[in-house]
């Protein structure tokens, strides 16, 4: 099989993505410019439309090119971007370079990760034994129903099933290389509701205010300590972000009271586990939760794909990464239940900010760190 080398300019790549608005959840010319980048790669893409609102829809990208017996590896990652909100220097949809930096919404987060592989796919030799394969969503940013999960359905149809995954994420933090994500606690948020009855203040007998039994509620919710961390983890936390009771009458008892609650949890814990908790407590004062399970934790403990990961950082950059679960949730944990995952991807600095940025020669060097992640990945047995 023969590719043409046209596809591995990064710059030019990347300036073609972030040229196309994609705010989430993205469709249509973002993604028809990536297949355009994909197939004379020798790629097979498989692009579809998935779900209804208020989630969906939402289109999808996967692409595959097997090249011989030998492992399978993925790449994963996003073409939706947040927001770019008001007050950019130039236009977000309008990439231009401005000293060593090029400017556009999703440069880093991570628009530009995606140019780097596809532009590492161009460098590598035509008959590397294996698979490779690219998951990549329109809707990660979001509420992320009809996205990744969708696609590993898909996946699962073709029977497409990666050995190994390295997700795009921006992970660095100082200097390109010098982070590597092997894992991410899980999220859920919790609505407690509290019902009263609503009456006059003068008559408190007449009435049962719910105020007092909802601050009972986030009072022993606070008191708890839900873990001390772990060898690769942080603590466990949790947050009250938000109390509402609505009343904008200075003389009458409220007939509800509501907050929310966000926990961000190490693998010590399941969603559903904190989820009764949550729920026991706010039982004892009569209150009710409902609960929304964003992701679960998992980890990659450090091994063969850690260890490629490093590798091909230390040869191009000569740093040690170091290997972090802090952060976050990505669509990482979704992946993880196929295969071993980690991410890895450009400096997170100005994700999500205005003037998001990144670093040509960022771009340059990742081309080179990907390159060498995949040819190793295939060049050897899979494992965990």
């Amino acid at each position: 099989m023969t590719m043409t080398r046209a596809n591995d300019d990064v710059v030019a790549l990347a300036r073609q993505l972030l040229a196309c608005p994609s705010v989430t959840p993205a469709t249509g010319a973002v993604f028809a410019a990536l297949e355009d980048m994909l197939l004379p790669l020798g790629f097979t893409v498989d692009r579809f439309v998935v779900g209804e609102a208020p989630d969906g829809p939402v289109e999808n990208l996967l692409a595959w090119r097997t090249t011989g017996a030998g492992p399978h590896f993925a790449f994963a990652g996003h073409l939706d971007v947040v927001p770019p909100g008001p007050g950019w220097t130039s236009d977000p949809f309008a990439p231009e370079i401005r000293g060593n930096l090029l400017y556009g919404r999703g440069a880093v987060d991570m628009k530009g990760s995606i140019a780097a592989f596809v532009a590492a796919l161009g460098t590598l030799s035509d008959d590397l034994p294996g698979t490779i394969s690219l998951i990549i969503t329109g809707d990660e940013e979001g509420p992320a129903v009809y996205g990744t999960l969708a696609l590993m359905e898909r996946m699962a149809a073709r029977e497409l099933r990666p050995d190994l995954c390295v997700v795009g994420e921006p992970t660095s933090s100082a200097r390109l290389g010098d982070v590597v994500k092997i894992g991410r606690r899980g999220s859920v948020n919790m609505w407690i509701s509290v019902a009263g009855t609503q009456g006059h203040v003068a008559y408190p007998h007449l009435a049962d205010n719910p105020v007092p039994r909802l601050v009972r509620i986030l009072a022993a919710i606070d008191a708890l300590v839900l873990d001390e961390g772990t060898d690769w983890f942080q603590p466990s936390n949790i947050e009250i972000t938000d109390m509402e009771v609505g009343n904008p009458t200075t003389n009458v008892i409220p007939g509800a009271a509501n907050a929310r609650i966000s926990i961000r949890f190490n693998d010590q814990h399941s969603g559903a586990s904190l989820v009764e908790r949550i729920s026991a407590i706010a039982a004892a004062e009569g209150g009710t939760v409902m609960a929304k399970i964003s992701g679960e934790p998992f980890l990659t403990a450090p091994g063969t794909l850690s260890n490629l990961v490093s590798g091909a950082i230390r040869q191009v950059t000569g740093l040690e990464a170091e290997l972090s679960t802090t952060g976050g949730t990505s669509d990482a944990r979704f992946l993880s239940r196929l295969c071993p995952v980690v991410e890895f991807g450009l400096n997170n600095a100005t994700m999500h900010k205005l003037d998001e940025a990144v670093a040509v020669q960022d771009l340059r060097d990742l081309v080179e760190i990907y390159r060498l992640i995949v040819e190793r990945a295939l060049g050897q047995s899979a494992g965990a």
